[in-house]
């Protein structure tokens, strides 16, 4: 798929095909994240991959979009290993392009995707859920599965209203 074709077409999928995805084309899509640009090359990234739907369901009672984690076969938990941290809005900036490239990867592959944020609210218990150690923060949930239904349409604001006042746009 051409990129641009890619970046355009790809939307956020809230319900999902009880297949899961391979494990090749997880790989193929925790490779993409890997490859994102990070100041120093400290690639602060750290992936979680969850199958178990027992696993799947409570996550699903930490958010108010559990309905969604509940309709997904599998979920990619993505953290931000404070031990790597040397500016944390450039590694979360850094963390948000891995995320991209994921879910264009994602797309590519004919998969689904949705990022959830909303579950941050509850890193806490987030935390204590999955026992992951204290040197990772959970930075985003990607639901990841085949898409149920086809095309969703999409609009976005045109590039002109986009463009602050002063800057030459050609």
């Amino acid at each position: 798929m051409d990129l641009i074709a890619t970046i355009k077409t790809r939307r956020s999928i809230r319900q999902y095909k009880s297949e899961p995805p391979s494990n090749k084309d997880i790989e193929k899509i925790l490779e993409a994240g890997r490859w994102a640009p990070s100041g120093l090359n400290n690639q602060p990234w750290r992936f979680m991959v969850i199958h178990s739907r027992r696993h799947l369901d409570g996550l699903a009672e930490l958010t108010h979009y559990g309905k969604i984690i509940r309709q997904a076969p599998v979920a990619i938990a993505v953290f931000l290993d404070l031990e790597e941290v040397y500016n944390r809005d450039k590694d979360l900036m850094a963390i948000g392009a891995c995320i991209q490239n994921m879910l264009l990867a994602a797309h590519a592959l004919g998969l689904g995707t949705c990022w959830l944020g909303e579950i941050l609210n509850r890193k806490k218990e987030v935390r204590e859920y999955l026992r992951l150690p204290r040197n990772v923060e959970l930075t985003a949930l990607i639901t990841l599965g085949y898409p149920r239904k086809g095309v969703i349409k999409s609009s976005r604001h045109p590039l002109k209203n986009l463009i602050l006042k002063g800057i030459s746009y050609a």
